[in-house]
């Protein structure tokens, strides 16, 4: 898309620039610019002249959500005066930063012979909502005069010029910031200004921010400050920069940067961690202050009411570390940013999927929106659909209009490739460790693309690894032990990746697109692209989305790194490189990556996305950001909220479970939605939103329409399955042919195979 008007604010709020008729990823165009009184300035303390204005930018509905990714402050935050007074600081500090770090900015000005030649040089982007009024304006009146002339054709406009803002910085190279009419036809050198100050001591006239579901809008208005007290001097304005006198290079300009959706300013990145570590807090506190009311009920207890379940909703806590209450997947993706995967995304993909005969119908998780989140998954589609050589469906047209047609077979390699993995904690992974894995299994099938897994043995040993003196070496080689042996268990983590990696072979992967790493084999290959993670995100960073602290180990602090080096295609030269069966790859540095994970997951790639195109050429599809599709839970067998622990073996079924302990867990443990009595279940039915049972059901029984009949009887105390006896009895059964084809695969699966899946080698 052609590069739009940018600016300290759109990259502090992270939104793409351009009216959202004109702009793919939903951009927003900046208010008429407003000059504000001159009479005001000595108010301001600036008795020597100085320049003022203001300007506004709608972000639509929905808390701005759909066109900012910045979390803006909302009309009902108990804590809103604080979060608005610190945003105010924030697009204050990045304005005054641009100011005085002009050395690492590039200003030049370009002049057209007319506006026509602007737009179809730039698009209409260029303009602010008041410019384009004007010049729509002028066109209706030139087209009636030209039509009362009897004339063919209304004038292409006055002379203008554009003026180009950029970042010179070797890492920012021709990377575009801001490119914008002229109001005027100078450009003020940014050495000439003192700098800004952002008027905020009356919301009612100076800057404000409402935002609310239905409206959000951030009202800005400024007076740039002289320096050192002199006037502002706007006569030596330049035009362009020395040796620039001609026409601007249009091919040169890379406009990623203004039409991202993502914050672009370090200020903006440092409030969104800042924001995100007080609803941590938030968060903690609420579930403390619950705590004690409920051992206060406990010591004095009273009848239970219905308030007390609505209660729950504000319990929540997903974090990369902790899962816990009663989630609300809704309230996830606004706080996350993530996007909800629409009926026409599902269409997309099986369009690229389906309709080109790799599989049947789309995955159960898909049909069911156990997977419902995602970031970029219209990009993937979009590339597979480039890949195959096929239009996206209409918008309009019916979800299961999709007819099944042969597979293509594309010339060159997919230009995608799967990413996920497994930190391996226990030796025996339970059913919901393998709900990613199956997803992803069907993916790898459904996109015919080849697979990374990473096991991330390094970071167990980070998190949970122990050192014992005793078990030191002691030099003799007693009892047959390693005399030179430490006295830490990071053996046993690494062990337990060769036990974890049967049980992930053993989900129907394609062997030779699937290539499966340990982090303490591999991370030499990843290590180039390590160093460079860790050069683009500070510890603040980390440490406001992971929540560690002083008292963390460095190496906590240093793995969110390793988890993102493989969504680069680069860490895997010759893996996702070189040539197999005659078709030669393409460089792996732009292939786009796809990680299908639990949404827990997401802070990780969150953090990846934010710097992932300093680790990519420019011509990356999606600026080097991975793609993500997130899953909801699985729920413990005790109820239906948090997710699956490995710590507590009564909470989940694990893969080595033998039939008879499947049905012992699900009859004593698995949480029931039924009612107490038969009469009741008759008469009310079962709440099939907490019912453990229906839900694993959900998670595992294949047939929709089987499940549609199970939930009906269910939920409705009548037929077949009226009972929790019922339903339970065809979980076990469902569950015992799951695990028992898994073991089969798995005794399948030796050291030796496992081998053969982790040696390096092109997967194409």
């Amino acid at each position: 898309p052609p590069p739009r008007p940018g600016g300290a604010p759109p990259a502090i709020l992270g939104c793409p620039i351009g009216s959202s008729s004109t702009a793919a990823s939903g951009g927003v165009r900046p208010s008429a610019f407003q000059m504000t009184y001159r009479k005001e300035l000595p108010k301001l303390g600036i008795q020597n002249g100085g320049l003022s204005g203001k300007f506004s930018f709608n972000l639509g509905k929905r808390f701005g959500s759909e066109a900012a990714s910045l979390s803006i402050p909302k009309d009902e935050d108990d804590d809103r005066e604080v979060r608005v007074a610190k945003f105010w600081e924030a697009a204050e500090a990045a304005a005054n930063r641009l100011i005085h770090k002009n050395d690492q900015l590039l200003m030049k000005r370009v002049d057209f012979g007319s506006e026509e030649e602007a737009i179809q040089k730039f698009g209409d982007g260029i303009f602010d909502a008041g410019q384009l009024a004007s010049r729509e304006k002028r066109i209706k009146k030139e087209q009636k005069a030209a039509k009362e002339a009897e004339a063919t054709a209304a004038s292409a406009g006055a002379v203008v010029s554009a003026g180009q803002l950029s970042f010179a910085a070797s890492d920012n190279e021709n990377q575009l910031f801001s490119l914008a009419l002229l109001h005027g036809e100078n450009l003020v050198p940014l050495s000439s200004l003192g700098h800004i100050k952002i008027l905020r001591d009356n919301p009612k006239n100076d800057s404000n921010i409402v935002c609310n579901k239905k409206k959000c809008e951030v009202t800005i208005k400024f007076c740039v400050m002289p320096p050192s007290g002199d006037a502002l001097d706007t006569t030596g304005a330049v035009a362009v920069e020395e040796g620039n006198e001609t026409k601007l290079d249009v091919a040169s300009i890379e406009g990623s940067k203004a039409m991202s959706k993502e914050i672009r300013l370090e200020e903006g990145t440092n409030y969104e961690l800042w924001t995100q570590q007080l609803r941590m807090e938030a968060m903690s506190t609420s579930a403390t202050t619950e705590q004690q009311q409920q051992d206060t009920a406990a010591a004095a207890p009273v009848a239970a009411t219905a308030d007390a379940a609505d209660d729950k909703a504000d319990d929540m806590v997903v974090t990369a570390f902790e899962v816990a209450g009663s989630i609300d997947y809704n309230k996830l993706i606004e706080q996350f940013g993530s996007k909800e995967l629409t009926p026409y995304l599902l269409r997309r993909l099986e369009n690229v999927t389906v309709k080109q005969g790799t599989v049947d119908r789309l995955h159960r998780f898909l049909r069911r929106e156990i997977f419902f989140s995602h970031r970029d998954i219209e990009k993937i589609c979009e590339l597979l659909e480039g890949w195959y050589g096929v239009t996206p469906p209409p918008i309009d047209g019916d979800s299961h209009d999709v007819e099944t047609t042969p597979a293509k077979k594309p010339t060159t390699p997919c230009p995608i490739y799967l990413y996920t993995g497994r930190g391996p904690s226990s030796a025996a992974m339970h059913l919901g460790h393998l709900v990613p894995f199956l997803f992803t299994a069907w993916l790898q099938k459904a996109f015919q693309c080849p697979l990374v897994i990473q096991m991330t043995d390094d970071e167990k040993f980070i998190f949970k690894g122990e050192y014992t003196s005793e078990n030191s070496g002691d030099g003799t080689g007693a009892n047959g032990l390693d005399p030179y042996r430490t006295g830490d268990n990071l053996d046993y983590f690494a062990n337990l990746t060769t036990e974890n990696a049967k049980d992930i072979i053993a989900c129907d992967f394609i062997p030779e697109k699937t290539f499966l790493f340990s982090d303490l084999d591999y991370v030499g290959r990843m290590y180039p692209n390590i160093v460079r993670i860790w050069k683009a995100v500070t510890v603040n960073q980390v440490n406001g989305v992971f929540g560690f602290d002083s008292s963390a180990n460095i190496g906590k602090t240093a793995f969110p790194a390793i988890q993102a080096a493989p969504s680069f295609g680069s860490s895997f030269p010759n893996v996702l490189g070189g040539s197999k069966g005659g078709v030669d790859a393409a460089n792996p540095a732009t292939l786009a990556c796809l990680i299908p994970c639990a949404i827990d997951q997401d802070p990780y790639f969150r953090l990846t996305r934010d710097i992932a195109h300093k680790l990519v050429p420019s011509h990356h599809p999606l600026q080097g950001k991975p793609s993500l599709i997130h899953s909801k839970f699985f729920p413990p067998l005790q109820g239906a909220q948090g997710k699956m622990s490995s710590s507590d073996v009564n909470s989940a079924i694990f893969l080595t479970d033998s039939p008879e302990d499947i049905e012992r867990k699900i009859k004593q443990h698995a949480f029931s939605g039924g009612q107490d009595t038969k009469k009741l279940q008759e008469e009310l039915g079962a709440n099939l939103e907490v019912d453990v049972s229906y839900q694993w059901l959900r998670f595992f029984l294949e047939d929709d329409d089987e499940l549609a009949r199970i939930g009906q009887e269910y939920g409705s105390g009548s037929g077949e399955h009226w009972s929790t006896g019922k339903v339970k009895a065809k979980l076990v059964a469902v569950l015992k042919d799951l695990v028992e084809e898994h073991q089969m695969r798995r005794n399948a699966v030796t050291d030796e195979v496992v081998k053969q899946w982790m040696t390096e080698r092109c997967i194409l």
